[in-house]
């Protein structure tokens, strides 16, 4: 049965949800999931919903008359998914390798419905990992001074696999205005949630010394902005006094398979909605 999920933002105003849904029901369409809200600040309306077709349906004719009918007079940003193949991920290492297993278990489990057609990675650590999962894996060593060029080769595999979003699986190198612009809102980051607080290479040490009572772990899209774009997920576990720096870091690392993991299944369901830099995430 052909599937259809709606992603809408706007101006706010009255009659806009009873005019996507009657615009759906003409179409033999059966709405199966709606949610709707609206930012009173900024007047602005937001909604996700998803429907099935009893007949067959030809997405971009469908596409060109929403886009006549509702988006062009509701001004509004607007994207339709079809039911699709499974969207193609990359995955970016370096050295670090808990949120690679944790993602790659998932993928075999079949929990995350996706495709990975390739692991690249700036180091060759991790590549025994992506061997015993089947997945190929590039090393592209990125040399100061010459990083443009070891971006311009990650580029090229990614247009070749026809990758459609990118996750940092602690990816220890800054990603490039250019890198971003290619795949806007289509990189998923992770890093703890002590930033701007505890920044560098030694976050969790710089914790402990503080005694901090509860550390974190983010997921954001990526932007130019250095761990400054859009959030997606986040959770946190409590910390007291008798938590020793290797306990800081193994729950800390805990966050962020946990944080990661469902950032990626939120991507790949189309439950977020970026806006202003802030993301709204249905639930």
């Amino acid at each position: 049965m052909p599937k259809l999920t709606l992603l809408i933002h706007c101006p706010d105003i009255s009659g806009i949800i009873a005019a996507v849904t009657s615009f759906f029901h003409q179409r033999k369409g059966n709405i199966i999931y709606i949610d709707q809200y609206v930012d009173l600040e900024n007047q602005t309306f937001f909604m996700r919903l998803e429907c099935e077709f009893k007949v067959e349906i030809k997405v971009d004719d469908f596409k060109m008359s929403f886009k006549e009918n509702l988006g062009d007079p509701y001004k509004m940003s607007w994207h339709l998914f079809g039911a699709e193949s499974k969207l193609r991920m990359a995955i970016f290492v370096s050295k670090y390798d808990h949120c690679l297993f944790d993602i790659l278990g998932r993928y075999r489990s079949g929990e995350l419905n996706v495709t990975i057609p390739l692991i690249i990675s700036n180091h060759k650590d991790l590549e025994p990992v992506a061997k015993s999962f089947n997945i190929p894996f590039f090393h592209i060593p990125v040399i100061k001074g010459k990083k443009d060029k070891a971006e311009n080769q990650q580029l090229e595999l990614l247009k070749k696999e026809n990758i459609d979003f990118i996750v940092l699986a602690r990816y220890m190198q800054i990603i490039s205005e250019n890198m971003i612009k290619s795949f806007a809102n289509k990189i998923i980051n992770i890093h703890h949630s002590f930033l701007p607080a505890f920044a560098g290479a030694k976050p969790y040490h710089f914790a402990y010394k503080r005694g901090v009572k509860i550390i974190g772990a983010t997921s954001h899209y990526v932007t130019e902005n250095l761990d400054a774009g859009p959030i997606i997920e986040q959770d946190i576990t409590r910390i007291s006094h008798s938590h020793s720096v290797k306990d800081l870091i193994l729950k800390g690392r805990d966050l962020e398979k946990i944080v990661l993991a469902r950032a990626i299944k939120l991507h790949l369901e189309r439950k977020t909605l970026v806006y202003n830099n802030r993301t709204v995430v249905f639930t």
